[in-house]
């Protein structure tokens, strides 16, 4: 008679079980995938050498043009929202709180249908600084400041009070306390989150295409879109895909590793 596996036998059986599950799913894709056609419709080489370099200097570029102004702008103005949302005044916190629901809970596609027609609408003759590029970065910033806003928030609310406190006691007022002392602290705790909300702008870019663009103003989605619909074939769209992944997997990293170096502050 054989003895009762034990507890960790029994979990080793089942990651086997697992592992194998796993494997067998990757032998039956690759067996039942059609690769040739795979490969005619989305990895056509001539079409890749067509691509360059103007992915690169024009699609790639305003991508990063795109989300680099649309963070600068959202974290001034998520600065702003997180020192109204711990404001002692109320109709600041109200207004705070409002933005942050308003703006987390829309998707970013109405904000940008809004900032490409209803600002014009609103405001008839005064034309939005920059062109395109600042309609993207209006619209990009006022999403993230949302978000930003609570995660700056956070940071200044996990500084210990003893900081606000000894800067007091030394003869700073509130306002520069928080500017010298506690606003700097915050911004080292939460550097790993804002940089994980860079990620996402840097995606959420694509949106531009809906505010009508001019060849030279397309990015990344734009450009592999434009070009596949020409070609009737979706390789600009996979090389597209292939330089977002060329940003976004580093930043990733970088996240990883900042949140990482954190933790061990800790």
């Amino acid at each position: 008679m054989t003895s009762r596996l034990t507890r960790r036998q029994r979990r080793r059986v089942w990651q086997g079980v697992q592992y194998a599950v796993f494997v067998a799913a990757l032998v039956l894709v690759g067996v039942l995938a059609d690769w040739d056609r795979l490969a005619n419709q989305f990895a056509q080489k001539d079409l890749v050498l067509r691509l360059f370099p103007q992915i690169i200097t024009t699609a790639l570029r305003n991508t990063v043009v795109y989300t680099f102004s649309g963070f600068a702008f959202g974290l001034v103005l998520g600065l702003v929202i997180a020192m109204m949302r711990l404001s002692s005044v109320a109709p600041y916190r109200w207004v705070a709180s409002v933005y942050i629901e308003l703006f987390r809970g829309l998707p970013a596609l109405l904000i940008f249908i809004f900032v490409g027609v209803a600002v014009p609408l609103a405001f008839p003759g005064t034309a939005i600084p920059g062109g395109t590029y600042g309609k993207v970065a209006l619209g990009l910033g006022l999403v993230a400041a949302a978000y930003m806003a609570e995660t700056i928030r956070a940071g200044i609310q996990a500084v210990p009070k003893g900081q606000m406190e000894a800067a007091r006691s030394l003869g700073f007022s509130h306002a520069r306390a928080m500017v010298s002392v506690i606003i700097p602290q915050a911004f080292r705790i939460v550097i790993p989150p804002l940089t994980n909300e860079l990620v996402l702008l840097f995606k959420d870019s694509s949106l531009v295409l809906f505010l009508g663009v001019t060849l030279e103003e397309r990015e990344l989605t734009k450009f592999g879109r434009d070009l596949a619909s020409q070609t009737a074939n979706s390789t600009p769209i996979l090389v597209a895909g292939l330089c977002y992944l060329l940003v976004t997997v580093p930043l990733s990293f970088v996240v990883r590793r900042l949140e990482a170096r954190a933790d061990k502050a800790t």
